[in-house]
Protein backbone atom coordinates (compact mmCIF):
# COMPACT_ATOMS: atom_id res chain seq x y z
CA UNK A 1 0.00 0.00 0.00
CA UNK A 2 1.03 3.25 -1.11
CA UNK A 3 2.95 5.65 1.76
CA UNK A 4 2.71 9.15 1.54
CA UNK A 5 3.04 12.15 4.15
CA UNK A 6 0.06 13.16 6.59
CA UNK A 7 0.44 16.20 9.05
CA UNK A 8 -1.35 15.72 12.69
CA UNK A 9 -2.62 19.07 13.91
CA UNK A 10 -3.00 19.91 17.78
CA UNK A 11 -2.90 22.41 20.05
CA UNK A 12 0.12 24.40 21.18
CA UNK A 13 1.99 22.32 24.70
CA UNK A 14 0.48 19.00 23.08
CA UNK A 15 3.01 18.03 19.94
CA UNK A 16 5.60 15.57 22.46
CA UNK A 17 2.48 14.07 23.86
CA UNK A 18 0.88 13.75 19.83
CA UNK A 19 4.44 12.82 18.52
CA UNK A 20 4.59 9.69 21.23
CA UNK A 21 0.78 8.43 20.46
CA UNK A 22 2.24 8.19 16.91
CA UNK A 23 5.28 6.53 17.53
CA UNK A 24 2.95 3.77 19.70
CA UNK A 25 0.57 3.22 16.59
CA UNK A 26 3.54 2.75 14.25
CA UNK A 27 3.80 6.02 12.09
CA UNK A 28 6.92 6.73 10.82
CA UNK A 29 9.18 10.07 10.23
CA UNK A 30 7.52 11.53 12.90
CA UNK A 31 8.75 14.83 13.27
CA UNK A 32 7.06 17.49 15.46
CA UNK A 33 6.44 21.29 14.96
CA UNK A 34 4.71 24.36 15.87
CA UNK A 35 1.36 22.88 17.11
CA UNK A 36 1.62 19.85 14.27
CA UNK A 37 3.73 16.87 14.00
CA UNK A 38 4.57 15.16 10.42
CA UNK A 39 4.60 11.78 9.71
CA UNK A 40 4.15 9.44 6.79
CA UNK A 41 1.63 6.25 6.60
CA UNK A 42 -0.46 4.64 4.53
CA UNK A 43 -3.92 4.76 4.01
CA UNK A 44 -4.59 2.68 6.92
CA UNK A 45 -2.61 4.65 8.94
CA UNK A 46 -4.49 7.80 7.71
CA UNK A 47 -7.40 6.33 8.83
CA UNK A 48 -6.54 5.02 12.40
CA UNK A 49 -4.42 8.29 13.26
CA UNK A 50 -8.13 9.88 12.96
CA UNK A 51 -9.55 6.97 14.70
CA UNK A 52 -7.26 6.25 17.91
CA UNK A 53 -5.44 9.41 18.03
CA UNK A 54 -6.63 11.00 21.35
CA UNK A 55 -4.62 14.35 20.97
CA UNK A 56 -4.47 15.43 17.41
CA UNK A 57 -7.29 18.09 15.63
CA UNK A 58 -7.18 16.78 12.68
CA UNK A 59 -5.46 14.85 10.06
CA UNK A 60 -4.36 16.59 6.75
CA UNK A 61 -2.92 14.72 3.44
CA UNK A 62 -0.53 17.07 1.83
CA UNK A 63 -1.23 17.32 -2.23
CA UNK A 64 1.08 20.11 -3.25
CA UNK A 65 3.86 22.53 -2.16
CA UNK A 66 4.90 25.67 -4.05
CA UNK A 67 6.74 29.23 -3.63
CA UNK A 68 3.99 32.35 -4.02
CA UNK A 69 4.54 35.77 -3.27
CA UNK A 70 1.61 36.92 -4.20
CA UNK A 71 -2.34 36.20 -4.05
CA UNK A 72 -2.49 35.66 -7.78
CA UNK A 73 0.86 33.12 -7.98
CA UNK A 74 -1.24 30.84 -5.57
CA UNK A 75 -4.27 31.56 -7.53
CA UNK A 76 -1.89 30.73 -10.77
CA UNK A 77 -0.44 27.47 -8.93
CA UNK A 78 -3.83 25.88 -7.66
CA UNK A 79 -5.42 26.26 -11.26
CA UNK A 80 -2.51 24.79 -12.49
CA UNK A 81 -3.47 21.19 -10.59
CA UNK A 82 -5.51 18.34 -12.13
CA UNK A 83 -8.95 18.67 -10.13
CA UNK A 84 -10.65 16.04 -11.38
CA UNK A 85 -8.70 13.40 -8.77
CA UNK A 86 -10.39 15.18 -5.90
CA UNK A 87 -13.78 16.87 -6.86
CA UNK A 88 -16.73 16.59 -9.67
CA UNK A 89 -19.35 18.64 -10.26
CA UNK A 90 -21.75 17.17 -7.77
CA UNK A 91 -19.10 17.72 -4.82
CA UNK A 92 -19.13 20.15 -2.30
CA UNK A 93 -16.20 21.70 -1.17
CA UNK A 94 -14.65 24.74 1.47
CA UNK A 95 -11.04 26.21 1.82
CA UNK A 96 -9.54 26.83 5.64
CA UNK A 97 -6.55 29.12 5.29
CA UNK A 98 -3.63 29.44 7.68
CA UNK A 99 -1.22 32.57 7.17
CA UNK A 100 2.31 33.32 8.60
CA UNK A 101 3.29 35.58 5.86
CA UNK A 102 4.45 38.92 5.47
CA UNK A 103 3.59 39.03 1.73
CA UNK A 104 -0.05 37.80 2.53
CA UNK A 105 -1.95 39.60 4.97
CA UNK A 106 -4.91 38.32 5.05
CA UNK A 107 -5.89 34.44 4.88
CA UNK A 108 -9.80 34.82 3.78
CA UNK A 109 -8.28 36.21 0.86
CA UNK A 110 -5.94 33.59 0.05
CA UNK A 111 -9.05 31.45 0.70
CA UNK A 112 -10.94 33.21 -2.11
CA UNK A 113 -8.25 33.16 -4.66
CA UNK A 114 -8.05 29.03 -3.77
CA UNK A 115 -11.54 28.70 -4.60
CA UNK A 116 -11.74 31.01 -7.61
CA UNK A 117 -8.74 29.06 -9.02
CA UNK A 118 -10.70 25.52 -8.39
CA UNK A 119 -14.19 26.79 -9.43
CA UNK A 120 -12.43 27.95 -12.52
CA UNK A 121 -10.47 24.80 -13.22
CA UNK A 122 -13.61 22.95 -13.81
CA UNK A 123 -15.85 26.06 -15.97
CA UNK A 124 -13.04 26.14 -18.13
CA UNK A 125 -13.70 22.24 -18.55
CA UNK A 126 -17.10 21.54 -18.60
CA UNK A 127 -18.93 25.16 -18.43
CA UNK A 128 -20.36 24.47 -14.77
CA UNK A 129 -19.04 24.88 -11.32
CA UNK A 130 -18.91 22.69 -8.38
CA UNK A 131 -20.98 24.11 -5.48
CA UNK A 132 -19.22 26.01 -2.68
CA UNK A 133 -20.35 24.82 0.91
CA UNK A 134 -19.30 26.69 3.99
CA UNK A 135 -21.07 24.63 6.91
CA UNK A 136 -20.73 21.37 5.92
CA UNK A 137 -18.62 20.22 2.52
CA UNK A 138 -18.14 17.35 1.31
CA UNK A 139 -14.61 17.89 0.78
CA UNK A 140 -12.09 20.08 2.36
CA UNK A 141 -8.89 21.87 2.27
CA UNK A 142 -6.62 23.79 4.14
CA UNK A 143 -3.94 25.98 2.65
CA UNK A 144 -0.77 26.59 5.03
CA UNK A 145 1.38 29.44 4.20
CA UNK A 146 4.66 30.13 5.98
CA UNK A 147 6.28 32.67 4.59
CA UNK A 148 6.15 31.88 0.91
CA UNK A 149 6.18 28.32 1.46
CA UNK A 150 2.66 27.35 0.30
CA UNK A 151 1.03 24.08 1.38
CA UNK A 152 -1.86 22.71 0.28
CA UNK A 153 -3.84 19.48 2.14
CA UNK A 154 -6.72 17.42 1.56
CA UNK A 155 -8.19 17.70 5.63
CA UNK A 156 -9.02 13.97 6.29
CA UNK A 157 -11.18 14.73 9.30
CA UNK A 158 -13.87 17.30 8.72
CA UNK A 159 -14.99 18.19 12.31
CA UNK A 160 -12.00 18.99 14.92
CA UNK A 161 -11.63 15.84 16.46
CA UNK A 162 -12.02 17.27 19.94
CA UNK A 163 -15.93 16.34 18.71
CA UNK A 164 -15.79 13.00 19.92
CA UNK A 165 -19.69 12.80 20.00
CA UNK A 166 -20.32 11.30 23.26
CA UNK A 167 -20.83 15.00 24.78
CA UNK A 168 -25.04 15.10 25.60
CA UNK A 169 -24.31 18.56 27.14
CA UNK A 170 -22.00 21.01 28.29
CA UNK A 171 -21.55 23.62 31.49
CA UNK A 172 -19.70 26.71 30.91
CA UNK A 173 -16.39 27.06 29.42
CA UNK A 174 -16.41 23.30 29.23
CA UNK A 175 -12.50 21.85 28.74
CA UNK A 176 -11.32 20.89 25.25
CA UNK A 177 -11.57 17.02 24.50
CA UNK A 178 -8.29 17.03 23.34
CA UNK A 179 -6.35 19.29 25.72
CA UNK A 180 -8.33 17.03 28.65
CA UNK A 181 -6.83 13.55 26.80
CA UNK A 182 -3.34 15.40 26.62
CA UNK A 183 -2.95 16.16 30.28
CA UNK A 184 -3.91 13.08 31.05
CA UNK A 185 -1.30 11.59 29.25
CA UNK A 186 1.12 14.23 30.21
CA UNK A 187 0.94 12.89 33.97
CA UNK A 188 2.41 9.28 32.64
CA UNK A 189 -1.08 7.50 34.18
CA UNK A 190 -2.97 4.74 31.71
CA UNK A 191 -5.00 3.41 34.46
CA UNK A 192 -2.78 1.85 37.04
CA UNK A 193 -4.57 3.56 40.44
CA UNK A 194 -7.12 5.56 41.05
CA UNK A 195 -7.79 8.53 39.63
CA UNK A 196 -9.70 11.87 41.10
CA UNK A 197 -11.08 15.23 39.61
CA UNK A 198 -12.57 17.02 42.75
CA UNK A 199 -13.92 20.12 39.97
CA UNK A 200 -15.01 17.96 37.18
CA UNK A 201 -17.47 20.39 35.35
CA UNK A 202 -19.08 18.38 32.38
CA UNK A 203 -16.65 15.06 33.47
CA UNK A 204 -14.16 15.52 30.22
CA UNK A 205 -11.50 14.73 32.19
CA UNK A 206 -12.78 11.93 33.90
CA UNK A 207 -14.49 10.56 30.56
CA UNK A 208 -10.84 11.07 28.85
CA UNK A 209 -9.25 9.40 31.79
CA UNK A 210 -11.56 6.16 31.42
CA UNK A 211 -11.10 6.07 27.81
CA UNK A 212 -7.35 5.94 27.88
CA UNK A 213 -7.71 3.06 30.95
CA UNK A 214 -9.76 1.10 28.92
CA UNK A 215 -7.88 1.99 26.22
CA UNK A 216 -11.21 2.63 24.15
CA UNK A 217 -10.52 4.69 20.57
CA UNK A 218 -12.09 7.99 20.80
CA UNK A 219 -13.47 7.77 17.23
CA UNK A 220 -15.57 4.76 18.15
CA UNK A 221 -17.96 7.41 18.75
CA UNK A 222 -17.74 9.80 16.01
CA UNK A 223 -20.30 9.16 12.97
CA UNK A 224 -18.67 10.95 10.05
CA UNK A 225 -15.18 11.40 8.78
CA UNK A 226 -14.26 13.75 5.76
CA UNK A 227 -12.30 10.86 3.96
CA UNK A 228 -15.37 8.84 3.80
CA UNK A 229 -16.24 11.17 0.83
CA UNK A 230 -13.39 10.83 -1.08
CA UNK A 231 -12.82 9.07 -4.71
CA UNK A 232 -10.82 6.74 -3.05
CA UNK A 233 -12.44 5.72 0.08
CA UNK A 234 -11.65 2.18 1.50
CA UNK A 235 -15.10 0.74 3.51
CA UNK A 236 -13.83 -2.38 4.19
CA UNK A 237 -10.70 -1.18 5.23
CA UNK A 238 -12.08 1.54 7.35
CA UNK A 239 -14.71 -1.21 8.40
CA UNK A 240 -11.75 -3.10 9.99
CA UNK A 241 -10.47 -0.37 11.71
CA UNK A 242 -13.47 0.73 13.19
CA UNK A 243 -14.44 -3.07 14.36
CA UNK A 244 -11.37 -3.84 16.07
CA UNK A 245 -11.40 -3.85 19.66
CA UNK A 246 -8.28 -6.15 20.43
CA UNK A 247 -6.59 -3.43 22.09
CA UNK A 248 -9.20 -2.45 24.56
CA UNK A 249 -8.44 -3.72 28.37
CA UNK A 250 -9.32 -3.89 31.64
CA UNK A 251 -9.52 -1.03 34.29
CA UNK A 252 -9.38 -2.94 37.90
CA UNK A 253 -9.31 1.08 39.57
CA UNK A 254 -11.83 3.78 39.82
CA UNK A 255 -12.23 7.22 38.64
CA UNK A 256 -13.99 9.73 41.21
CA UNK A 257 -15.44 13.29 39.52
CA UNK A 258 -16.73 15.79 42.12
CA UNK A 259 -18.77 19.42 41.71
CA UNK A 260 -20.40 21.64 43.62
CA UNK A 261 -22.63 22.79 40.99
CA UNK A 262 -25.52 19.42 41.19
CA UNK A 263 -26.60 20.50 37.41
CA UNK A 264 -22.71 20.20 36.21
CA UNK A 265 -22.90 16.88 38.11
CA UNK A 266 -26.06 15.52 36.34
CA UNK A 267 -24.24 16.99 32.86
CA UNK A 268 -21.22 14.48 33.55
CA UNK A 269 -23.26 11.60 34.41
CA UNK A 270 -25.32 11.87 31.16
CA UNK A 271 -22.13 12.58 29.25
CA UNK A 272 -20.03 9.21 30.85
CA UNK A 273 -23.48 7.42 30.37
CA UNK A 274 -23.15 8.36 26.40
CA UNK A 275 -19.67 7.04 26.89
CA UNK A 276 -20.38 3.80 28.06
CA UNK A 277 -17.91 4.20 31.41
CA UNK A 278 -20.32 4.97 33.62
CA UNK A 279 -19.94 2.25 35.35
CA UNK A 280 -15.56 3.10 36.42
CA UNK A 281 -16.37 5.75 37.88
CA UNK A 282 -17.91 7.91 40.59
CA UNK A 283 -19.74 11.20 39.85
CA UNK A 284 -21.02 13.07 42.28
CA UNK A 285 -21.76 16.60 43.94
CA UNK A 286 -19.06 17.78 46.73
CA UNK A 287 -17.40 21.04 47.06
CA UNK A 288 -13.50 21.06 47.22
CA UNK A 289 -14.03 22.04 51.00
CA UNK A 290 -15.42 17.94 52.00
CA UNK A 291 -12.75 16.62 49.95
CA UNK A 292 -11.52 13.84 51.95
CA UNK A 293 -8.40 11.73 52.12
CA UNK A 294 -9.05 8.49 49.42
CA UNK A 295 -8.45 5.06 50.98
CA UNK A 296 -6.59 3.88 47.78
CA UNK A 297 -3.53 5.31 46.29
CA UNK A 298 -4.71 8.07 43.22
CA UNK A 299 -3.77 10.76 41.32
CA UNK A 300 -5.58 14.24 40.74
CA UNK A 301 -6.03 16.00 37.84
CA UNK A 302 -8.16 18.97 37.58
CA UNK A 303 -9.22 22.22 35.56
CA UNK A 304 -10.34 25.28 38.01
CA UNK A 305 -12.10 28.08 36.93
CA UNK A 306 -9.66 30.70 36.63
CA UNK A 307 -11.60 33.86 36.62
CA UNK A 308 -11.85 34.60 32.75
CA UNK A 309 -14.19 32.40 31.41
CA UNK A 310 -16.31 31.60 34.49
CA UNK A 311 -15.22 33.14 37.73
CA UNK A 312 -15.88 32.06 41.25
CA UNK A 313 -17.32 34.55 43.94
CA UNK A 314 -13.30 34.07 46.24
CA UNK A 315 -11.42 33.08 43.27
CA UNK A 316 -7.89 33.04 45.56
CA UNK A 317 -9.91 31.35 48.54
CA UNK A 318 -11.07 28.72 45.93
CA UNK A 319 -7.08 27.79 45.82
CA UNK A 320 -6.51 28.13 48.99
CA UNK A 321 -8.99 25.96 49.88
CA UNK A 322 -7.20 23.48 46.84
CA UNK A 323 -4.03 24.11 48.58
CA UNK A 324 -5.06 23.18 52.38
CA UNK A 325 -7.04 19.60 51.09
CA UNK A 326 -4.01 19.02 49.05
CA UNK A 327 -1.58 19.50 51.95
CA UNK A 328 -4.07 17.80 54.54
CA UNK A 329 -6.22 15.42 52.30
CA UNK A 330 -3.88 14.21 49.44
CA UNK A 331 -0.84 12.67 51.39
CA UNK A 332 1.71 10.46 49.65
CA UNK A 333 -0.33 11.26 46.48
CA UNK A 334 0.40 13.48 43.58
CA UNK A 335 -1.58 16.08 41.61
CA UNK A 336 -1.76 18.23 38.70
CA UNK A 337 -3.99 21.43 38.14
CA UNK A 338 -4.06 23.99 35.21
CA UNK A 339 -3.56 26.94 35.93
CA UNK A 340 -3.86 30.95 34.48
CA UNK A 341 -3.26 33.22 36.59
CA UNK A 342 -0.07 32.80 38.57
CA UNK A 343 -1.68 34.71 41.60
CA UNK A 344 -4.42 31.99 41.81
CA UNK A 345 -1.56 29.22 41.51
CA UNK A 346 0.55 30.99 44.53
CA UNK A 347 -2.60 30.25 46.77
CA UNK A 348 -2.43 26.73 46.42
CA UNK A 349 1.23 27.52 48.75
CA UNK A 350 2.73 24.78 47.51
CA UNK A 351 6.32 24.15 45.45
CA UNK A 352 5.70 22.71 42.10
CA UNK A 353 7.59 19.82 41.21
CA UNK A 354 7.18 20.33 37.44
CA UNK A 355 5.36 23.58 35.32
CA UNK A 356 4.28 22.71 31.85
CA UNK A 357 3.61 25.94 29.80
CA UNK A 358 0.64 25.01 26.89
CA UNK A 359 -2.87 26.70 25.99
CA UNK A 360 -5.93 26.25 26.96
CA UNK A 361 -7.79 27.93 23.93
CA UNK A 362 -6.50 31.40 23.60
CA UNK A 363 -5.12 31.36 27.03
CA UNK A 364 -1.62 30.64 28.32
CA UNK A 365 -1.62 28.36 30.88
CA UNK A 366 0.63 26.62 32.36
CA UNK A 367 0.23 22.49 34.01
CA UNK A 368 1.67 22.08 37.35
CA UNK A 369 2.58 18.80 39.30
CA UNK A 370 2.34 19.06 42.68
CA UNK A 371 3.93 15.90 45.26
CA UNK A 372 2.22 15.78 48.46
CA UNK A 373 4.00 13.96 51.26
CA UNK A 374 4.03 14.31 54.67
CA UNK A 375 7.64 14.95 56.99
CA UNK A 376 10.85 16.27 55.63
CA UNK A 377 12.16 15.99 52.08
CA UNK A 378 15.09 14.10 53.02
CA UNK A 379 12.64 11.72 54.43
CA UNK A 380 10.70 11.83 51.55
CA UNK A 381 13.87 10.32 49.71
CA UNK A 382 15.16 8.08 52.08
CA UNK A 383 12.25 5.96 51.77
CA UNK A 384 12.88 5.37 47.87
CA UNK A 385 10.30 7.67 46.75
CA UNK A 386 11.25 10.57 43.52
CA UNK A 387 9.74 13.87 43.39
CA UNK A 388 11.40 13.95 39.74
CA UNK A 389 11.73 11.54 37.25
CA UNK A 390 14.53 12.05 34.84
CA UNK A 391 12.32 12.86 32.03
CA UNK A 392 10.77 15.76 34.19
CA UNK A 393 14.06 17.05 35.29
CA UNK A 394 14.89 17.73 31.51
CA UNK A 395 12.04 19.38 30.95
CA UNK A 396 12.83 21.75 34.18
CA UNK A 397 16.43 21.96 32.74
CA UNK A 398 15.43 23.31 29.10
CA UNK A 399 12.34 25.82 30.20
CA UNK A 400 15.26 27.01 32.43
CA UNK A 401 17.14 27.93 29.24
CA UNK A 402 14.85 29.61 28.02
CA UNK A 403 12.54 32.80 28.74
CA UNK A 404 9.28 31.60 30.71
CA UNK A 405 6.90 30.73 27.51
CA UNK A 406 9.58 31.98 24.69
CA UNK A 407 8.26 28.75 22.90
CA UNK A 408 4.63 29.32 23.46
CA UNK A 409 4.86 33.34 22.44
CA UNK A 410 2.18 32.84 19.63
CA UNK A 411 -1.26 32.38 20.27
CA UNK A 412 -3.67 29.86 18.67
CA UNK A 413 -5.29 30.98 14.90
CA UNK A 414 -8.37 31.90 15.26
CA UNK A 415 -9.06 28.43 13.71
CA UNK A 416 -7.33 26.63 16.16
CA UNK A 417 -9.25 28.82 18.98
CA UNK A 418 -12.42 27.93 17.00
CA UNK A 419 -11.21 23.50 17.25
CA UNK A 420 -10.72 24.22 21.02
CA UNK A 421 -14.20 26.97 21.71
CA UNK A 422 -16.44 26.53 18.79
CA UNK A 423 -19.07 24.20 21.64
CA UNK A 424 -19.30 27.33 23.37
CA UNK A 425 -22.41 28.79 22.96
CA UNK A 426 -22.63 32.68 21.64
CA UNK A 427 -25.47 33.92 24.23
CA UNK A 428 -23.17 31.92 27.04
CA UNK A 429 -19.52 34.37 25.52
CA UNK A 430 -22.40 37.55 25.47
CA UNK A 431 -23.20 36.27 29.44
CA UNK A 432 -19.45 36.11 30.26
CA UNK A 433 -18.87 39.37 28.44
CA UNK A 434 -21.69 41.13 30.69
CA UNK A 435 -20.42 39.45 33.76
CA UNK A 436 -16.74 40.72 33.10
CA UNK A 437 -18.76 44.24 32.39
CA UNK A 438 -20.35 44.11 35.84
CA UNK A 439 -16.95 43.17 37.60
CA UNK A 440 -15.37 45.71 36.19
CA UNK A 441 -18.09 48.31 37.16
CA UNK A 442 -18.48 47.20 40.33
CA UNK A 443 -14.67 47.66 40.55
CA UNK A 444 -14.83 51.40 39.56
CA UNK A 445 -17.76 52.13 42.01
CA UNK A 446 -15.68 50.62 45.03
CA UNK A 447 -12.47 52.43 44.15
CA UNK A 448 -14.51 55.85 44.27
CA UNK A 449 -16.08 54.54 47.23
CA UNK A 450 -13.19 53.74 48.78
CA UNK A 451 -11.26 57.34 47.77
CA UNK A 452 -14.10 59.36 49.09
CA UNK A 453 -13.96 57.36 52.65
CA UNK A 454 -10.23 57.74 52.78
CA UNK A 455 -10.30 61.37 52.30
CA UNK A 456 -13.38 61.47 54.94
CA UNK A 457 -11.41 59.25 57.18
CA UNK A 458 -8.24 62.13 56.75
CA UNK A 459 -10.17 64.12 57.56
CA UNK A 460 -11.63 63.17 60.81
CA UNK A 461 -7.54 62.28 61.92
CA UNK A 462 -6.41 65.75 60.67
CA UNK A 463 -9.46 67.27 63.18
CA UNK A 464 -8.63 64.96 65.91
CA UNK A 465 -4.74 65.87 65.44
CA UNK A 466 -5.90 69.57 65.76
CA UNK A 467 -7.50 68.92 68.78
CA UNK A 468 -4.74 67.18 70.51
CA UNK A 469 -2.22 70.10 69.59
CA UNK A 470 -4.90 72.22 71.45
CA UNK A 471 -5.07 70.23 74.49
CA UNK A 472 -1.42 69.59 74.99
CA UNK A 473 -1.94 65.44 74.38
CA UNK A 474 -0.33 64.92 71.24
CA UNK A 475 1.73 62.00 70.36
CA UNK A 476 3.92 62.46 67.30
CA UNK A 477 3.86 59.11 65.66
CA UNK A 478 -0.03 57.74 65.97
CA UNK A 479 -2.01 61.11 66.68
CA UNK A 480 -3.45 59.03 69.66
CA UNK A 481 -2.88 60.36 73.22
CA UNK A 482 -1.09 58.46 75.20
CA UNK A 483 -3.34 58.54 78.04
CA UNK A 484 -5.39 56.27 76.04
CA UNK A 485 -2.55 53.94 74.72
CA UNK A 486 -0.55 53.21 78.21
CA UNK A 487 -1.35 52.63 81.72
CA UNK A 488 1.46 54.05 84.05
CA UNK A 489 2.47 50.87 84.90
CA UNK A 490 2.79 49.99 80.94
CA UNK A 491 4.46 53.46 80.60
CA UNK A 492 7.60 52.02 83.15
CA UNK A 493 7.78 48.51 81.53
CA UNK A 494 7.93 50.57 77.92
CA UNK A 495 10.74 52.41 78.94
CA UNK A 496 12.67 49.50 80.26
CA UNK A 497 15.05 51.57 82.86
CA UNK A 498 15.74 52.32 86.42
CA UNK A 499 17.13 55.32 88.10
CA UNK A 500 20.67 56.21 86.25
CA UNK A 501 19.38 54.86 83.27
CA UNK A 502 20.36 51.05 83.87
CA UNK A 503 18.77 48.52 81.51
CA UNK A 504 15.70 46.14 83.93
CA UNK A 505 15.43 42.89 82.58
CA UNK A 506 12.76 41.83 85.41
CA UNK A 507 10.55 44.49 83.44
CA UNK A 508 10.63 42.51 80.45
CA UNK A 509 9.26 38.84 82.48
CA UNK A 510 12.36 37.20 79.97
CA UNK A 511 12.13 33.46 81.97
CA UNK A 512 13.89 30.79 80.48
CA UNK A 513 10.57 29.20 80.01
CA UNK A 514 9.11 31.35 77.44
Amino acid sequence: MEEFKLIAKTFQGLEEVLAKELTELGAANITPGRRMVSFTGNKAMMYRANFCLRTAVRILKPIATFEAHTADEVYDAVKAMDWNQYLDLNTSFAVDTVVYSEDFKHSKFVAYKVKDAIVDFFREQTGKRPNISVTNPDIKFNMHIADNLCTLSLDSSGESLHKRGYRQATVESPINEVLAAGLIRMTGWHGECDLIDPMCGSGTIAIEAALIARNIAPGVFRTKYAFENWKDFDKELFDQIYNDDSEEREFTHHIYAYDLDRNAVAIAQANAKAAGVANDMTIAPQPIQQFKQPEEKAIMITNPPYGERISSPNLLGLYRTLGERLKHQFIDNEAWVIGYRQETLDQIGLKPSLTIPLFNGSLDCVFVKYQIFSGRLDQFRSQGNILKTEEEKMRNANKRKLKPHSDFASKPTNEEADDMESEIPEYLRKRHREFVEKQQREARHNRRENINTDKERSNEQRFDRNNDRKSGNHDRKGGTPRTQRFTEKGKKSFSGKQKGGHFNRNLFNMDDDD
